[in-house]
């Protein structure tokens, strides 16, 4: 299992990252002012960045639960990122909507063009992760 600051580290990398990348595509993409984009990527990255911390707790608490190790086989990873990203913007889509004085229905555009980019981007992010700092194993652990 992960330790707290590995999951904390991995969570503020993950959203520093993001943050930028809201900021510079998302006023591109979208025709949406950056500040307007950076004060929606600050508010969605204290969201998900709480939410990633939980979910991925979770996650590898059930996974040690019926397999015996945190580790993820690609079928895995798949589920995990497509599960955290369904949860995700279920939270974030309200908040979309309000920050940017948009209707649901174009927060929801947003919402979906931006959660096919971020699938991309958490599968990549995490393989890269794990690939830098693996996972340790304790004793009474299985390395899969």
């Amino acid at each position: 299992m992960r330790s707290t600051p590995d999951r904390i580290r991995h969570a503020v990398s993950f959203e520093i990252i993001a943050i930028a990348m809201v900021m510079f595509l998302g006023s591109h993409v979208f025709g949406m002012p950056p500040v307007s984009m950076g004060a929606v990527g600050i508010a969605s990255s204290l969201v998900a960045t709480i939410w990633t911390y939980l979910y991925n707790l979770g996650f590898d608490h059930a996974l040690l639960r019926l397999n015996g190790s945190p580790e993820k086989s690609w079928t895995m990873r798949v589920v995990h990122t497509i599960l955290f990203e369904i949860t995700l913007s279920l939270l974030l889509l309200p908040l979309i909507a309000i920050m940017l004085g948009i209707s649901f229905i174009d927060a929801l555009v947003m919402d979906l063009a931006m959660t096919a980019f971020f699938l991309v981007y958490t599968f990549v992010f995490n393989l890269v992760y794990d690939r830098i700092f693996p996972i340790p194993v304790r004793s009474g652990e299985q390395s899969g």
